[in-house]
């Protein structure tokens, strides 16, 4: 076990719940952010990566569930699953919507679902330690990378430049609904984590594991994008591109993601010192998605 405990901020703790979202994508154009396809695109790959990579953080945390002794832990873990699986569930709902519009993205996440169920998978171990092991890493890995959705998250809902350029506000929705939720849960996964293992060694080298991985899905899905889309000829992605995006504000600076990587690796980390929760839960009030959601939810129960 590591021998700093990280102190959590208490006032940025909040109950979680899944709000049951739904979206229209008839109106959402190929490029919605007007005239720029290589931030269209590069954001895209979220609804690629999403589906696959949320499925696998529910099911690794319903394997981990018996091992949390916390009351209060187990509520966060149990509102963090409700509140992925419907994230993987509205980001899985824009993929017939690319292929109406001629991007069928089949082939790449095919190789995303290898990924996350063949590579991360569940494995054929022994009970006890081994078994214990692995599922201790996968642990460690889902905090890590959720230390970049939060990351996203907050950034999204700080990206004023997308509303200037005149993005699709139903996707801006999806995404800030989604990037609010990150925020709101940041600190289920590495309490999850703390409390069943600790180990700084763990979290070091399961970071760079979960970084690696990121980078190399995320620069394959928009070179993917960029490749497929049928109105560019020779679209290509590049970091460059990336680089020069962040700049102008369409995507997270390339300076803002490296120092984003000493904050985790320090050894007095904790999530709850990082974003706000109250923008998070502000959004979230106003989201006309989430309001739609809780007005169903009110007449439901009005009904029943």
């Amino acid at each position: 076990m590591s021998n700093t405990q990280p102190r959590p901020l208490e006032s940025e703790h909040v109950a979680l719940k899944a709000r049951k979202v739904s979206f229209s994508w008839e109106e959402t154009p190929l490029h919605w952010v007007p005239g720029d396809p290589f931030t269209t695109h590069t954001i895209n790959v979220l609804h690629l990566l999403l589906p696959a990579g949320e499925r696998w953080f529910v099911h690794v945390y319903k394997q981990a569930l018996p091992l949390i002794r916390a009351d209060r832990l187990r509520e966060d873990a149990i509102g963090f699953i409700g509140q992925e699986a419907m994230h993987s569930q509205a980001h899985d709902e824009v993929l017939p919507h690319l292929r109406e519009q001629g991007l069928d993205p089949t082939p790449y996440t095919a190789q995303v679902d290898w990924f996350f169920e063949k590579l991360l998978g569940d494995r054929t171990l022994p009970p006890g330690r081994a078994r214990r092991w692995w599922l201790l890493e996968r642990v460690a890995l889902i905090a890590a990378i959720e230390h970049y959705t939060a990351f996203l998250g907050d950034w999204v809902l700080n990206a004023a430049e997308l509303d200037r350029r005149g993005a699709d506000p139903t996707m801006l929705d999806l995404l800030r609904w989604h990037g609010a939720e990150e925020v709101e849960h940041r600190s289920v996964a590495f309490d999850l984590f703390t409390h069943v293992d600790g180990s700084y060694r763990r979290r070091a080298r399961t970071w760079a594991t979960a970084f690696a991985a990121i980078v190399f899905l995320w620069q394959r899905g928009s070179r993917f994008f960029m490749a497929n889309d049928p109105t560019l000829v020779n679209g290509k992605a590049s970091l460059k591109e990336f680089h020069l995006s962040g700049r102008r504000g369409t995507l997270p600076t390339t300076g803002a993601m490296l120092k984003s990587i000493p904050r985790y690796l320090s050894r007095a980390y904790h999530p709850s010192h990082e974003f706000s929760t109250a923008q998070a839960v502000a959004y979230l009030a106003g989201s006309p998605a989430a309001l739609a959601a809780q007005k169903a939810e009110q007449s439901a129960k009005g009904v029943a």
